[in-house]
């Protein structure tokens, strides 16, 4: 798309000060209400277009009305917790807005945890009901469900019912693949999604309206898990403002035009594709056009079939859509922006991103679970130098910011290991605050008080610094997590895992380079005494089985005690592992 066109570099003042008129002042307000709003606006726009089938706004509001008598009828009370499992499809997007229609608050779940961790965030989260996919790829979830509570298909299923999901009241399941609504369960006597929605009913309907007009909308919204450092995963409190002012702000920083559509196969249950695809187009009466599954021969048709302005990807993705742009012919003259973030790229793929695909906006971004979503951006028109050295600067809230910061949505400043302030401009682990800026983690209030400091200040857990423009520079990470692929893995999780081997005496997981995932995992295995030592191969194999497949460290490796590199505390040297992988295994350096 050629520079100066209405959706270039040259009109983007131009965008932002439609979306300041559009929605100034700023209105603080639920997600049922934003949806209600455009759906009376735009009623017949698409809204979402996944599995071949496009709801518009009008639909996907009513669509979610319907699911959310249901949650009511069957007795979700306000703020209780509703989790679901399912991937990104019409489905999805209509319960998210139900269950923040019936007052409750959502818990979206990783489609591609094992039992174990399914398990473990149903009833941390004290999740009263589940809706779930009932298979995905190679995930089987009425499996891993009999796993981990035996006998949940019981159609007199009750609290107290299961020792190990004691406030789970009901399943409900979505039985074939999503857009196929209207099949019976598998299981005998299970509801599933469709059964939950009813036609207009007057006790529930003044039910829903009572509860609407009840919602704060500093009230959590969403719970999100993320990887945590204890090795557990920790359910980030969201609210219904902070969503909303991010989204926002993404819409303004990145310029949307009216209408905008966006394409992504990224999974709904993280903040990225949720808050900087689904929400921030509604803010333009956009569309999402979402798949399921990653496929860079299949995004290219769908951004080209719906017509796709703008595209998210991890730089795995990008890598993959320029190989396959490449090979094959694509109409890509609609598609002008392209968001790769996640983990840091190469100069080559954003050259190529330009080149290959035809785009004239890249920006890349920073934030986390925790900041709902991007708390940075580069600029659009920034040089590539800006996409390769840093993570952009604190975007621009419009008329959603605070005007007490400058009227941006987060700011940053680095602090010393004991979460004292450092000079502007001096390396140390950078902290955030503002409105969307979390605070803390559901029924963690141990990991809430370590991650916070006074003022609201929260600890990323990145070295880095600001520099004099405000740009931030990544130089390491603080703890050992590393991304795999753009999904954060917790290395004492993994271990955790390959311990429970009895031939397996110690295991230290690292992250390597990797340059299609960005990293990968490498487990330094120290077998047990007097055990055969396991193959590499059947440490993979119980992994896989174990873990979601993210998780599964793609080099095993062997060592003994004597080995092992320790501090003057006997703590083993990670960083040194990780150098001694690079070397063994001949991977590129960092």
């Amino acid at each position: 798309m050629a520079p100066g066109t209405a959706v270039g570099i040259a009109g983007l003042e131009d965008r932002r000060r439609q979306l300041e008129q559009r929605h100034a002042p700023w209105r603080p307000r639920s997600l049922p209400q934003l949806l209600d709003e455009v759906a009376a606006e735009h009623p017949d726009r698409p809204f979402v277009i996944a599995d071949g089938r496009a709801s518009s706004y009008a639909e996907m509001a009513e669509w979610s009305r319907r699911l959310a008598r249901g949650l009511v009828d069957r007795g979700v009370r306000p703020g209780e917790h509703v989790a679901y499992v399912l991937p990104n499809s019409g489905e999805a997007v209509a319960l998210r807005f139900a269950i923040a229609r019936a007052g409750a608050v959502a818990v979206p779940v990783n489609v591609m945890l094992q039992a174990e961790e399914l398990g473990y965030v149903l009833g941390q989260s004290r999740a009263v009901a589940l809706v779930t996919m009932e298979h995905f790829r190679s995930v089987d979830a009425l499996d891993s469900l009999d796993r981990v509570t035996p006998g949940w298909a019981r159609a007199a299923h009750r609290p107290g019912t299961s020792s190990t999901l004691p406030d789970l009241r009901w399943v409900a399941t979505v039985p074939t693949g999503p857009g196929e609504r209207r099949t019976a369960s598998h299981r005998a006597g299970v509801p599933t999604l469709a059964d939950l929605e009813h036609e207009p009913d007057a006790r529930l309907d003044a039910e829903l309206a009572e509860r609407l007009a009840q919602v704060d909308v500093h009230d959590t919204t969403s719970i999100f898990y993320t990887s945590g450092t204890t090795g557990q995963a920790k359910g980030v409190l969201s609210t219904h403002d902070m969503e909303l002012r991010s989204g926002y702000g993404s819409a303004y920083t990145r310029g949307f035009e009216d209408g905008r559509r966006i394409f992504f196969a990224l999974p709904l249950h993280h903040v990225f594709a949720y808050v900087e695809g689904l929400l921030a187009s509604m803010f333009v009466g956009g569309c999402v056009v979402v798949e399921s599954v990653f496929d860079p021969k299949a995004a290219l048709a769908a951004i080209a079939e719906h017509r796709a302005g703008e595209a998210l990807f991890v730089p795995t993705m990008s890598l993959a859509v320029v190989d396959a742009a490449r090979r094959g012919d694509y109409d890509l003259s609609c598609l002008h922006s392209v968001m790769s973030a996640a983990q840091s790229a190469p100069t080559r793929l954003w050259e190529d991103l330009l080149e290959v695909l035809g785009v004239e906006q890249l920006v890349t971004a920073y934030g986390m679970t925790e900041t709902s979503a991007a708390t940075t951006f580069t600029m659009p028109g920034d040089p590539i130098e800006n996409l390769v050295g840093t993570v952009g600067r604190p975007k621009p809230g419009g008329v959603a910011g605070d005007p007490s910061i400058g009227g941006l949505l987060a700011v940053y400043k680095t602090v010393d290991m004991g979460g004292a302030d450092l000079e502007p401009g001096q390396e140390g682990e950078l902290v955030a605050r503002g409105p969307i800026v979390g605070a803390g983690y559901y029924g963690k209030p141990t990991e809430t008080a370590e991650a916070l400091l006074p003022g609201g200040w929260l600890r990323s857990g990145d070295l880095g610094y600001v520099r004099e423009d405000g740009y931030l520079v990544l130089t390491g990470r603080a703890k050992e997590l590393y991304k795999c692929g753009g999904e954060l893995v917790m290395p004492g999780e993994v271990e955790g895992r390959l311990t429970r081997l009895p031939e397996v005496a110690q295991a230290h997981v690292v992250g390597v380079p990797d340059e299609r995932m960005g990293e990968v995992g490498c487990a330094w295995i120290v077998p047990a005494e007097d055990a055969t030592p396991p193959s590499a191969e059947t440490v993979a194999d119980y992994c896989r089985a174990e873990l979601a497949r993210f998780k599964v460290p793609k080099y095993v490796l062997f060592t003994t005690p004597d080995q092992l590199p320790l501090t003057a505390s006997g703590k083993v040297q990670k960083f040194k592992l990780a150098q001694r992988a690079v070397e063994e295994l001949h991977l590129p350096g960092d």
